[in-house]
């Protein structure tokens, strides 16, 4: 018996400290988090005005309007190219593709593609779509690629949204006579829809906050609106890295705006998106 409590007393000493470790970490992550974003709002602020939001670069006081208006413009682009893309090769793999050694390295290959670095999608756009395809420096050449670094994001999320579905509603569904694709889009899309749409919003939200692929591909330093696919276009995060880097040190204000701005662009769209799948998920039962 004391060799029993003995163990039991260890067993609750472990979970204490591994709830107190995890908590710590937990706590680290919020404060991070808390510390970065109330320093933007601090730095960034000020510098908030509505001639600050609509107004041209090169105006006194500068303006970020068309460095927003490309981010909205390269994010949507994204989505064109890679939701439709990504989300028929996540129900692919998820519930027509055989298991084998080539489903395998489908699925290995799309993990390694999650972890190539950007600048290396930058490399391959500017090769592929600016110089080959001769798209040259374009809102359609950044989008092309940024939608090629959200594409791991998009299939993987997918894919693991499928498979949560319980496979007793596919089988109930196939019993009533219903076919396969009926059955995929009739029953397990809806179900597995907040997991992908929350997928697809990290996908997205990342690609919105990248610099390297846009650099080489879509950006430019304008003074007007890009008016068609095939213009150069401005992206707050090149925006922020030229205003940072430049030697000539524009007004502090001007980058920690900018940078407040993506920040919180991206933060309404995620908080928007949490609270769609949250409702979404209270409708869903099996």
């Amino acid at each position: 018996m004391s060799v029993q409590r003995n163990r039991v007393r260890q067993a609750r000493a472990v979970e204490a400290a591994m709830k107190l470790v995890t908590g710590a970490c937990a706590a680290a992550v919020m404060l991070s988090a808390a510390g970065l974003l109330g320093y933007l709002l601090v730095r960034g602020l000020p510098a908030m005005s509505w001639s600050f939001l609509t107004g041209m670069p090169l105006k006194d006081p500068p303006g970020i309007w068309p460095a927003i208006v490309g981010t909205f413009w390269l994010t949507v682009g994204t989505a064109a190219f890679a939701l439709p893309v990504g989300i028929a090769a996540g129900i692919y793999l998820s519930e027509y593709a055989k298991r084998g050694r080539l489903t395998r390295l489908i699925r290995l290959s799309i993990a390694n593609m999650a972890g190539v670095p950007s600048i290396v999608y930058g490399l391959f756009g500017a090769a592929l779509f600016v110089m080959l395809l001769r798209f040259g420096l374009s809102l359609l050449s950044g989008s092309l690629t940024l939608a090629c670094l959200t594409l791991p994001v998009i299939i993987t999320s997918t894919e693991e949204a499928l498979r949560q579905v319980p496979q007793d509603l596919r089988q109930a569904s196939l019993a009533l006579g219903a076919t396969r694709w009926r059955t995929i889009s009739k029953v397990v899309l809806p179900a597995a829809a907040p997991g992908i749409v929350t997928g697809s919003i990290l996908g997205l939200s990342r690609a919105a906050g990248e610099t390297a692929p846009v650099m080489f591909t879509a950006v430019f330093f304008l003074t007007g609106l890009p008016k068609s696919p095939f213009d150069k276009v401005m992206a707050l995060p090149y925006h922020i890295y030229i205003m940072a880097t430049q030697p000539v040190r524009p007004q502090p204000l001007v980058v920690w705006g900018s940078a407040l701005v993506l920040v919180a662009g991206v933060s309404i769209v995620n908080v928007a998106a949490a609270a769609w799948r949250s409702r979404a998920r209270k409708k869903v039962r099996w």
